[in-house]
């Protein structure tokens, strides 16, 4: 009865042979298959650490075009700041130049104005003085007098000329109202219709521009 005891004792506390590979077995294949699940992961670990040195070894290529299209604009940005500075101060010369012309114009058109006369005034002096020394002769006679002045009038004349300044001829002529002032239509004979039979006041020219129309008296026969 003991020995079948043990014998049961022994029997039950071996493994059984079957149950004992199996354990082994199962972690075989668990490795074979971790194995093989780890293999594709560490080709595509490798292959994503040759793509990152490829891209890193790319990066300066890709980069220095960029850099030098940069270091253009920069250089054409740079030009085109010159290039507008030096217009700026070109126009600001050319304005300062135009002001100092305004401002010389102006001042020359004043001084035009102010002393425009100053020449004819010059030229009228001796005219004054003749004026002058025939009102203070003494003991002279009318004849001597009128001689005096016929002589001033001419020279009177004389300086006007050279100013140019002429007198506008009317008698004989026909009436034109641009140089011609009526004054009153009288019968003539012995003229046509609105012709100048007579003139009350000389009227004159400076250059070619009427400055005192003559006042005349023009023929009225019908």
């Amino acid at each position: 009865m003991q020995e079948e005891k043990v014998t049961g004792q022994a029997d039950n506390g071996l493994p059984d042979e079957k149950e004992t590979e199996n354990p082994v077995n199962a972690n075989a294949d668990t490795t074979a298959v971790t194995d093989e699940n780890n293999a594709p992961d560490a080709a595509g670990t490798q292959d994503i650490e040759n793509a990152g040195e490829g891209a890193e070894g790319d990066t300066p290529a890709d980069t220095t075009p960029d850099r030098e299209g940069q270091a253009d604009i920069e250089k054409e940005l740079a030009k085109a700041k010159a290039e507008a500075n030096e217009y700026l101060q070109l126009l600001q010369r050319t304005q300062a130049d135009f002001e100092n012309f305004r401002r010389r114009a102006r001042q020359e058109r004043e001084e035009i104005l102010k002393y425009g006369a100053c020449r004819l005034v010059e030229n009228m002096l001796p005219v004054l003085d003749n004026f002058e020394r025939a009102l203070k002769a003494e003991g002279q006679d009318l004849e001597s007098f009128l001689a005096g002045v016929s002589l001033i009038f001419r020279q009177l004349q004389d300086v006007l000329q050279k100013e140019g300044v002429k007198p506008i001829e009317a008698v004989g002529t026909e009436f034109d109202p641009t140089k011609h002032e009526a004054v009153m239509g009288v019968e003539s004979p012995d003229h046509p219709d609105n012709t100048v039979v007579e003139e009350v006041q000389k009227g004159y020219y400076l250059h070619d521009k009427v400055i005192r129309p003559a006042m005349v008296k023009v023929a009225k026969n019908s």
